[in-house]
């Protein structure tokens, strides 16, 4: 392959991927945090299997 065609495609690639970058960057600092929604979705799996298990009752006979 000639030099200069490898070079041309070099640069291309180059700024793609640079490009790409900036896009993943962008998107990931405009993500909402994540904690919060973690914490409650946790909190929410935790009274579901509370409420899914049945409670045991001592009967006395």
């Amino acid at each position: 392959m000639d030099p200069e065609t490898h070079r041309a495609l070099h640069r291309l690639r180059a700024a793609d991927l640079h490009a790409q970058a900036e896009a993943h960057r962008l998107a990931t600092a405009a993500r909402p945090n994540r904690d919060l929604r973690s914490r409650v979705g946790w909190t929410l799996v935790e009274l579901g299997l509370r409420l899914a298990t049945p409670r045991s009752t001592a009967l006395a006979h």
